[in-house]
């Protein structure tokens, strides 16, 4: 990806190389898993990573979290580095007490909370039903929807008015991504829980939105295709995956005051490709 190309729909902001516009100047934002999954990959970004450096671009103080301490410090230097404020925020959010001082500590440290992006998520095993274990499918939603309420219950009560929310889903929660039945019912179980904080927040102007990704070319995402070689021929719209700026930009847009009056709302970035093509 050198070049923006139009027939690929690739352009300047899918690279991460448009400048910023000002677009959440003045805004305080929390981004939970916005290290980077190591993997010794230096190609790929993660999406937390990069939503955290957009916003920071566009001018928000911004609260990098994660249970990786270097990850963590890494996507702040990156931050630092384009003349943007960021600060590091390590938590396990595997672990309640830890979701609740995550949210206080980048309150205090950034003087106040305009919004949080929940991006943290496990994938589970692939062994579909028959392999299900009691633990494992605990501990998937433990990380994948709890810490993601837990988060929004300690941030409540901080956040300003006309704040907003974003969690980070995969269409997998519409449509089977394979053998992972806790991480697609997980993922699906997002949606209810931003219905109901939307609701919650819809008085003090409080949004709260759901973004749902398809393939997406992160560590994650590699990780996924190496394990599972029929993930990587299987058709994607415009002849690639999305990038994790791509990612960051619909994130921007339902942090922004641009997306106002948009509420409650299943967001899905996939390119079309669980709706106009079957493969």
């Amino acid at each position: 990806m050198n070049a923006p190309d139009p027939t690929r729909s690739l352009f300047l902001e899918a690279m991460g190389e448009a400048p910023g516009r000002g677009r959440l100047a003045g805004r305080r934002i929390l981004v939970v898993g916005a290290g980077q999954r190591a993997t010794g990959d230096n190609d790929a970004q993660g999406n937390g990573r990069a939503i955290a450096r957009l916003a920071a671009r566009e001018g928000a103080h911004v609260a990098v979290a994660d249970i990786d301490r270097q990850a963590a410090a890494a996507t702040v230097l990156l931050i630092r580095a384009e003349g943007g404020r960021a600060d590091p925020v390590i938590a396990d959010v595997s672990v309640p007490a830890e979701v609740e001082r995550m949210v206080a500590e980048a309150h205090r440290v950034m003087g106040g909370l305009d919004g949080l992006v929940l991006n943290v998520g496990v994938s589970g095993l692939p062994n579909g039903l028959a392999g299900q274990q009691p633990d494992d499918w605990d501990r998937v939603f433990a990380i994948n929807v709890r810490a993601h309420m837990l988060a929004c219950k300690a941030a409540f009560p901080l956040l300003e008015d006309g704040a907003s929310i974003v969690l980070i889903s995969s269409v997998a929660s519409i449509r089977p991504g394979g053998m992972k039945p806790a991480y697609d019912a997980s993922k699906a179980a997002l949606a209810g829980l931003g219905r109901h904080v939307a609701m919650e927040g819809e008085p003090r102007g409080v949004r709260c939105n759901v973004l749902m990704l398809g393939m997406v070319d992160t560590p994650m995402g590699r990780a996924a295709s190496a394990g599972n070689p029929n993930r990587a021929k299987r058709w994607v719209p415009f002849g690639r995956q999305a990038t994790s700026w791509e990612t960051a930009y619909c994130a921007l847009f339902l942090l922004g005051h641009e997306s106002s009056y948009v509420n409650g709302h299943l967001m899905v970035m996939d390119g079309g490709r669980t709706t106009i093509r079957n493969t």
